[in-house]
């Protein structure tokens, strides 16, 4: 669940500005330097004060935003924003830390956003560069591939979305009848058809907050929605009542999801990226057993991220495989050496209680993400066009 709402669809936003969200690493040179189509770097330095660009200007192109935290405790994240959008950004840099994130940006105005520093938003603006672009010098055959991957990405949401309208109809159903023990059995279904799409629902604003907030996201009790907020009546108060209007708020929240979804397209890059994303969901709060604190269905979660997260790569992986070979083979290892750390878990049609996994265990079940973590960072950057 990402902590900051925004005031319109991300993906939307994408199209309209050219701005395409990318994982990648430092590929050297410096901000202002490079012409479209060839990587640069811009490094954005956190202060308790405010986040400075090592450039105020750049030219159009793939760009990777090199975020330093140099001694902020109170400031911890690096956006780049276009009004409320976020287009990309860095998070939980605590002081003495770095890391990175990578757009390819087109010409506009934007702003360096760094929340909780004196100065919190720093212009920042993109020039058009002259040169061919990336997507120019790629072969037919790539240019396909990626073109089939971004129709079929498309058509897995949205199916994946209307899964999500019916199991979250039926969970529901139950919650307003106040029947606990079914309300229970049917928490699980909805929780795996939107953890499979979860960084596409976060891409349109408040919706995902609306739908997946933890209470430690939202802004007091009384305002807390969603599944988990049912989630703790059901598994740790043993009572629905007074829960059948957060039910039905859930149901028009997914609808609303169904219906934006219906209109979306996407990116090679905002693919790959969003699996990335996936994967960072499950070891921020999975491993930890922070999402699914009353359940104990964190394992089912962890299923859904990673099986959005394989079906991503999937999609994009016969472009990879012409792009960088050896990516592809690393990354599909990966895949299937995480999905073997989980198989000993498996209990049934499901998996066991996650109060029965042991803190040794845990630890290697969040070295097998790390693992796949690392190579699949790098496949936006591949696909970036």
């Amino acid at each position: 669940m990402r902590r900051a709402p925004v005031a319109y669809s991300a993906i939307a936003v994408v199209i309209a500005t050219g701005v395409v969200a990318c994982g990648g690493s430092d590929s050297g040179g410096s901000g202002g330097s490079s012409a479209a189509g060839k990587k640069q770097t811009v490094t954005v330095t956190i202060t308790s004060k405010i986040c400075s660009p090592d450039v105020a200007t750049i030219p159009s192109g793939p760009t990777t935003f090199k975020v330093v935290n140099k001694d902020a405790g109170d400031v911890t994240e690096a956006e780049l924003v276009d009004g409320d959008t976020i287009l990309g950004e860095k998070e939980n840099l605590t002081p003495g830390l770095s890391g990175t994130f990578s757009l390819n940006v087109k010409a506009g105005k934007y702003q360096l956003y760094c929340p909780g520093a004196d100065t919190e938003k720093v212009d920042f603006t993109v020039t058009q560069a002259a040169g061919a672009t990336a997507a120019a010098t790629r072969s037919a055959e790539v240019t396909t591939a990626l073109s089939t991957a971004t129709t079929g990405y498309a058509t897995y949401v949205r199916q994946q979305v209307a899964d999500l309208v019916t199991t979250t109809g039926a969970f529901v159903t139950a919650v307003k009848a106040g029947d606990l023990d079914q309300a229970a059995k049917l928490y699980g279904a909805p929780r795996l058809d939107y953890e499979r799409i979860e960084p596409v629902a976060e891409s349109f604003g408040d919706l995902d907050p609306a739908i997946d907030a933890r209470i430690d996201d939202a802004p007091d009790a009384a305002s807390w929605t969603g599944f988990h907020r049912l989630e703790k009546a059901i598994f740790a108060d043993r009572s629905l009542a007074g829960t059948a209007p957060i039910a039905d708020k859930l149901n028009t929240d997914v609808g609303k999801l169904n219906t934006l979804v219906a209109k979306a397209t996407f990116q090679p890059a905002q693919i790959a990226n969003g699996a990335t994303e996936l994967l960072d969901e499950v070891g921020k709060t999975k491993i930890t057993g922070e999402e699914e604190r009353y359940s104990k269905l964190d394992l089912l979660d962890m299923q859904g991220n990673i099986e959005g997260a394989d079906k991503a790569f999937t999609l994009l992986e016969p472009a990879v495989k012409s792009l960088d070979p050896k990516l592809a083979s690393t990354v599909r290892t990966r895949f299937t050496a995480l999905d073997k750390a989980l198989d000993p878990y498996k209990e049934g049609t499901g998996y066991v209680n996650y109060d029965k996994v042991t803190q040794n265990q845990r630890r290697g079940l969040s070295q097998a993400v790390d693992a796949l973590a690392e190579p699949l960072s790098q496949v936006a950057g591949v696909v970036v066009s």
